[in-house]
């Protein structure tokens, strides 16, 4: 009876903090915050850093948060290139099942770049509302063929 007890107490104690004060609060449960949830949107390039004509891969990522997680499911891609360009796509998708459905990590594409500094970024689309975006910086120096 006493090992019941004293784990019951560890359970109880792992849910409050401590204030200043002495006192105790209990913590939110992981589960009510719709943050918890949420996957981290990422974007990577490679290489960040190259000679014109450049053929950079770029990788999207949604990194922990739910697979199911409605808002990332079945998104309109969207990358903004940097250089006045742009292109989109959406998938046809069975429709969301909580607990079923699972959403898309990893988005690649390539894309050519001249000489310039660039911010591309990658947008996830819901019913044309952005859900998620990344950016990140790329910087292409001219080549031999430039001339330079």
């Amino acid at each position: 009876m006493k090992s019941c007890v004293a784990t019951l107490a560890v359970v109880l104690l792992a849910g409050t903090t401590a204030l200043a004060d002495g006192s105790q609060k209990a913590d939110k449960d992981p589960k009510d915050n719709p943050d918890a949830k949420r996957p981290k949107l990422t974007l990577k390039a490679q290489p960040v850093v190259s000679i014109a004509p450049s053929r950079v891969v770029l990788t999207a990522e949604l990194v922990g948060g739910a697979n199911d997680f409605e808002e990332f499911y079945c998104p309109t891609v969207a990358w903004e290139w940097g250089d006045g360009t742009q292109s989109e796509s959406t998938t046809d998708c069975a429709p969301y099942e909580p607990g079923k459905s699972e959403i898309k990590r990893r988005f690649t594409v390539e894309h050519v770049f001249r000489p310039g500094n660039y911010r591309v970024n990658f947008h996830l689309k819901r019913r044309d509302k952005s859900v998620g975006v990344a950016s990140v910086q790329i910087q292409v120096r001219p080549g031999l063929r430039d001339g330079q």
